[in-house]
């Protein structure tokens, strides 16, 4: 299990208006990814995902809460990062490999490593084995750097912009070949997409981070079900905000139209339908929601979307 407690992250940089000082890219976020699911983050740009990753992977250094790995910290440990493998969404680092120069550099660091999958996996995705990455598409150099990453035999897998430079065919393959090899050993896949359908498809569990701080984590299905869409028709009047409000429902979304009102909801199907028998109404309706709505829903009520237009 990774266990997240209580972590927050700065950098030094301009806040908004321009003066220096830190920039809070976590705060206070408490998370808990247990072993052999595949769980997805999701956030708005500059949420902090990456940053996360990052720690959980050892790469920057803690500066308040704590991260563990089985029970172990990642900074400066190199048996518990054994375990993890991190691809960022980054691959310019590997521009002089190739793919047999990569096989041998990551196997002299991971003792799981196994040439057979290597060799597997790289014929199975016609790679030219004594070509530089450099010359290979970014799809080519994302699908290098999975290869690599799956034959490594870690318990962890964390794939930041996991498929991102790929065309539809390839991203289906890759991830068909990263989750059949992750279940096979009961591994643990962590990844991060701004394509929340696929998220949605893939995960069992995600969080969404919105400005450093956490909006949700919890199951997929879950997360669809906590929120609800709601269409009302009042023949006198259309149901106010207000009025949802007063039945103690916390109202992401409003809108009317002549008597008709549609709305988004916190609450399951039941939880919702039930506070709405105090309201008289002609006609209620309750409409399932995507992840991704959810995710849209979830920001607008943040401001998301339209704070660059309020500042301007």
């Amino acid at each position: 299990m990774i266990e997240i407690n209580n972590v927050t992250m700065e950098f030094a940089g301009k806040r908004k208006g321009g003066s220096d000082g830190a920039v809070r890219a976590l705060d206070d976020i408490t998370l808990r990814i247990p072993d052999g699911c595949v769980y997805g983050f999701l956030g708005s740009n500059g949420a902090g995902k990456s940053t996360l990753m990052r720690l959980m992977c050892g790469v920057y250094r803690m500066q308040q809460g704590s991260i563990t790995v089985d029970g172990q910290n990642v900074w400066n440990n190199p048996a518990a990062k054994s375990e993890i493998f991190f691809i960022n969404d980054e691959t310019v680092q590997y521009a002089d490999f190739t793919m047999k120069t990569l096989a041998k550099y990551y196997a002299s660091y991971y003792e799981k490593f196994s040439m057979e999958l290597f060799n597997r996996l790289t014929d199975k995705l016609e790679l030219p084995r004594d070509r530089k990455l450099a010359t290979f598409s970014k799809g080519m150099k994302r699908q290098a750097i999975v290869v690599t990453a799956l034959a490594c035999g870690t318990k962890y897998l964390v794939m930041d912009e996991a498929f991102d430079g790929l065309d539809p065919a390839m991203r289906k393959m890759l991830k068909d070949i990263i989750v059949d090899e992750m279940l096979d050993r009961g591994a643990t896949l962590i990844i991060s997409s701004h394509n929340v359908t696929e998220i949605g498809e893939l995960c069992d569990r995600a969080m969404l981070l919105h400005k450093g701080k956490l909006v949700f984590d919890n199951e997929i299905d879950e997360v669809r079900g906590g929120v609800s869409k709601v269409q009302l028709v009042k023949k006198r009047a259309a149901v106010s905000r207000e009025e949802l409000e007063e039945l103690g429902l916390t109202v992401l979304s409003h809108s009317a139209t002549g008597i008709v009102t549609q709305a988004v909801v916190k609450g399951t199907e039941d939880e919702v339908l039930q506070k709405l028998t105090g309201l008289e109404t002609d006609y209620v309706e309750t409409v399932p929601l995507t992840l991704e709505e959810v995710f849209i829903y979830e920001l607008e009520a943040r401001g998301y979307g339209y704070e660059s237009l309020s500042a301007n």
